[in-house]
């Protein structure tokens, strides 16, 4: 089996890491590739509503691990202790897929492309002081006067789309 790429969409709230990831995927689907997603939260996930079957297998039995089967798609809640790594979450449950594009996990030593607004917060989080600096592949911004070490797009550009395309999976880390 090839390996598995993995790129990570960082930024800060509100500056567009889901419309980003989303276009990636649709992207890289439209180009015949198996492509996963991961999403990091910081506020435990809704499952299901309440009262309703699943919810109560998951909530009410406190079942280790409940698996919705329906057409079209299956969902799997599971318990944990502890939070995973990307990584080890990829080798679990993504193995297979010819890239997982990851939404957070900034603090982990994975290729990310950042995405950041000045109107949401002046600074990105990409430091040229920080040990992880060289984690950065590239950035999608509307701050025309950053230099940057990497390429760095403006979202008013025409074309930078195709292009940030081909960098995230030219940059993305490759796992076995």
């Amino acid at each position: 089996m090839a390996p598995t790429r993995v790129i990570s969409v960082i930024g800060r709230k509100s500056a567009g890491k889901t419309t980003l990831v989303v276009a990636l995927v649709q992207e890289f689907v439209r180009r015949g590739r198996r492509v996963g997603t991961v999403k990091h939260g910081h506020h435990p996930a809704v499952l299901d509503v309440e009262g309703k079957d699943t919810w109560r297998h998951y909530q009410e039995a406190r079942a280790e691990r409940t698996l919705i089967e329906s057409p079209g798609h299956r969902v799997l809640f599971e318990r944990t202790d502890q939070e995973s790594d990307p990584l080890t979450l990829i080798g679990r449950y993504l193995q297979d897929m010819d890239i997982v594009v990851l939404e957070g996990f900034k603090s982990y030593p994975i290729p990310k492309i950042e995405v950041h607004r000045t109107t949401e917060h002046p600074t990105p989080l990409f430091d040229t002081t920080s040990d992880e600096s060289g984690d950065w592949v590239a950035m999608v911004t509307d701050d025309k006067s950053l230099r940057l070490p990497f390429p760095c797009f403006a979202f008013t550009d025409t074309s930078w789309f195709t292009n940030l395309a081909h960098i995230a999976w030219d940059g993305a880390a490759l796992i076995e």
